[in-house]
């Protein structure tokens, strides 16, 4: 059998900062930290935290006043933060810096007068705090179909921003859409799905044609990880999302001659490499690596650890 593991894949920019940012967290003011939901969509690093004293929260109610909060990389709404506020709560916004930039696109155009078509996935905790942002001014589209159910006159101001997430040919089908129906829609000056979501997909793209089976590291409520096994499928491949070892089944394998290993961008890679050393131990694979795109990206600390003297 040949692997061949993708790069780039795993941790992107955003993940990195915010995982790095909860563990600075514990090892200043120690156990518990509160997070506001999960650090990253991803149940090893959920687990991993929970067993050093990290408590993951769904509403801010379930903080003691005073406490440590940590925002995740999906970022929140502004009400979130009134409340950790009047809770006296201690906030770390480890948000992403590119779901910021939708944030503050949603709030250029709220003040300009447009309705926001926000192109997402109704719960994901990216575009609840997005919506929060001018929740009077956003409409959720989430397919072609949606887009078909709007009516609106040729003088309103409209606009459409994206999930950093998504999957870059779906987000491609509804924009076309909506500009078929809407020929005078705004948009950014830059899109908005993220650098490290792109570069994993086109990895699945350029890759997938020439193997039996596509194994992609990453949990099953982690968006982006999803899209990736998506698009496998639609290349015609065989693929499974994975969250370790303990899902992998030895009958995926039957007389399979080459697999390809890539992980989401909230999947860390000592998963990816145990999930690799599986696959070397049980078919006496060989491994090779196809680099698709270098990535050099690095966001800073939230402000609130860059302000701590031994965290610089």
């Amino acid at each position: 059998m040949e692997v061949i593991l993708a790069a780039p894949r795993g941790f992107c920019a955003g993940v990195n900062m915010a995982v790095t940012s909860l563990q600075l967290a514990l090892d200043h003011f120690g156990p518990p930290i509160y997070v506001y939901h999960e650090i990253v969509h991803n149940q090893f690093v959920v687990h991993s935290f929970e067993r050093q004293g990290v408590i993951f929260v769904d509403h801010l109610s379930e903080i003691p006043e005073g406490s440590t909060v940590l925002f995740s990389a999906h970022g929140v709404a502004p009400e979130v933060r009134r409340v950790a506020q009047e809770r006296r709560l201690f906030a770390i916004d480890a948000t992403c810096p590119l779901v910021t930039k939708v944030h503050l696109e949603a709030i250029k155009y709220a003040k300009g007068g447009y309705t926001i078509l926000l192109i997402g996935h109704d719960g994901h905790d990216e575009v609840i705090g997005t919506m929060g942002e001018a929740p009077e001014a956003i409409l959720l589209v989430e397919d072609e179909s949606s887009v078909d159910q709007l009516e609106f006159e040729p003088q309103t101001k409209l606009a459409y921003l994206t999930q950093t997430t998504l999957s870059v040919d779906d987000a491609g089908r509804i924009i076309r859409r909506l500009r078929e129906r809407f020929p005078w829609i705004e948009n950014p000056p830059k899109e908005d799905i993220c650098y490290a979501t792109q570069n994993r997909q086109e990895a699945v793209r350029l890759i997938s044609p020439r193997v039996d089976v596509v194994l992609v590291v990453g949990s099953q409520n982690s968006s982006n990880s999803l899209r990736l096994r998506e698009l496998a499928i639609e290349q015609g491949q065989r693929a499974y999302l994975i969250d370790g070892t303990q899902d992998l089944r030895r009958e995926w394998f039957t007389d399979v001659q080459r697999v390809m290993v890539t992980a989401g961008a909230s999947a860390p890679e000592s998963v990816v490499q145990e999930t690799v050393q599986w696959l070397v131990d049980s078919f006496s694979a060989n491994v090779s690596i196809e680099t698709i795109r270098e990535e050099e990206v690095h966001f800073p600390l939230p402000k609130a650890l860059r302000q701590l003297p031994q965290v610089r």
